[in-house]
């Protein structure tokens, strides 16, 4: 799979020498060839955020981009105002496929802290552009150079009746939601409001994937992606474009999940019968974001006080409900009733990779699904030696 699925769209990735690993393609280019320009952009909402980050979400406003630059080994993030670096990476791709500055948007993850070597930056966006295509193998390159500590790239193909989308994804760190760029380019040949179009995709990107850390991180927050829309024809109307990029969001969410740092289990935390949309998600967010909940996941143990435990943390004026009427199902086993203990959670099987934790409020209709993974030793193995 490749973000060169959809048509007219040409991508690269190469070794700028930016990474710390020898080798590894570290930098992404992905043309838009048009006719069309139409681009969204969902961008994180940490008030620590990169150069890139402000100058995209700049880029983006308009509804116009025709290329966007990435890279990996380095997220321009708390390096004092790098936004002279990225214009000038922005000018330097301008100037190779005759645009502006002001249409092409930069992406960068990695260590925050350290300054990016913009000679490297700069020579590889030569490299990127001497090696464009619209070949499967070219947009494989692409999403290889955005991997951090990612095993394998996050890619998704979606073809219709009338529409077909294409996007390549990269998990940025689960402790670092501020470092790096998350912005989904959403291109499609149809003609809409340019203007609305951030607002719906952000709308389409409600699937959550929590991180391990405190800090609540949204799929929508973790893309750093070119997705790319072919053959809409003029009577498709945006409803359509906004489901197939629904999908594609949903999925990537999977796949980051279950390329979770050093991760044994991935976590479904499915909230029901929730008085609205928010309510359900802001409670499905305080389960995933349990640290504790995870530490006895990852020893198969289906702690239900762990989970009603996180779920009294909600605020009543943000998420209305009676404990005394909340139950809660660990993979089909339902061990808290009525708020309190309900089957024996020896009888919960956790072997399998998925986790299914089902919490009925049981006061509304209204439901979200969050996504997450468990807390090992492996995680901590790899983040305690992640600088070194």
């Amino acid at each position: 799979m490749s973000v060169t699925f959809a048509q007219g769209f040409s991508a690269a990735g190469v070794a700028a020498g930016i990474s710390a690993v020898e080798g590894k393609k570290d930098l992404a280019l992905v043309v838009n060839n048009g006719p069309l320009d139409a681009a969204a952009g969902v961008f994180t909402s940490n008030r620590f955020c990169a150069a890139p980050v402000q100058w995209s979400r700049n880029i983006v406003s308009d509804g116009h981009v025709k290329a966007v630059i990435l890279n990996s080994g380095g997220a321009t993030h708390a390096t004092g105002s790098r936004i002279r670096a990225v214009q000038a990476t922005a000018e330097k791709v301008a100037g190779l496929i005759g645009a502006k500055a002001e249409d092409v948007a930069v992406c960068s993850t990695g260590l925050i802290g350290e300054l990016l070597p913009l000679d490297n930056v700069l020579s590889g966006a030569d490299k990127a552009f001497e090696t464009l295509a619209d070949t499967a193998e070219a947009g494989a390159d692409a999403s290889h150079a955005i991997m951090t500590t990612d095993t394998k790239p996050k890619t998704v193909e979606l073809e219709g009746p009338t529409a077909s989308v294409s996007v390549a994804w990269s998990r940025f760190r689960h402790d670092r939601p501020a470092a790096g760029h998350h912005a989904v380019r959403h291109h499609h040949r149809c003609r809409r409001d340019r203007r609305t179009a951030s607002s719906r995709l952000e709308r389409r990107s409600r699937n959550v994937v929590q991180p391990h850390r405190r800090g609540r991180l949204h799929v929508h927050q973790r893309h750093r992606a070119a997705a790319g829309f072919r053959r809409v024809r003029h009577r498709t109307g945006p409803g359509r474009v906004q489901r197939a990029c629904a999908k594609a969001t949903a999925s990537l969410a999977r796949q980051i999940i279950g390329d979770g740092e050093g991760a044994s289990h991935d976590i479904r935390v499915k909230v029901t019968g929730a008085t609205t949309e928010e309510a359900a998600l802001a409670c499905g967010r305080a389960v995933a974001a349990s640290n504790l909940l995870k530490c006895a996941i990852s020893g198969n143990d289906p702690n239900w006080g762990r989970i009603v435990s996180s779920l009294g943390t909600v605020p009543p004026d943000v998420a209305p409900y009676d404990s005394e009427k909340v139950t809660v199902d660990v993979n089909g086993v339902r061990i808290c009733e009525n708020g309190g203990a309900g089957r024996d959670r020896s009888e919960v099987d956790m072997t399998p990779r998925e986790v299914h934790i089902d919490i009925d409020l049981n006061a509304g209709e209204a439901e979200a699904t969050v996504w997450t993974d468990d807390l090992t030793h492996e995680y901590v193995h790899i983040n305690a030696d992640y600088e070194s």
